[in-house]
């Protein structure tokens, strides 16, 4: 009976264990990802940008004729 208390409490403490790694790597991947998506905005917002300012460049010379002609 003895051996089995002690086997049920040593597996307790690998579950515990287990269970805060587990918890350390998901507030790991939680962090990762918090900073992919803000780079990720990031990167929308600056290729918003330089399609608006593409659009400006293009749009102000399309009715004037190339300088060769």
């Amino acid at each position: 009976m003895q051996d089995e208390i002690i086997e049920l409490q040593s597996k307790l403490a690998f579950q515990e264990q287990s269970l805060t790694e587990l918890n350390n790597a998901l507030v790991s991947q939680q962090q990762q990802i918090d900073r992919l998506q803000l780079q990720l905005k990031l990167y929308e917002d600056k290729l918003v940008d330089i399609e608006g300012i593409d659009s400006l460049i293009s749009g102000q010379g399309q009715d004037e004729k190339p300088p060769h002609y």
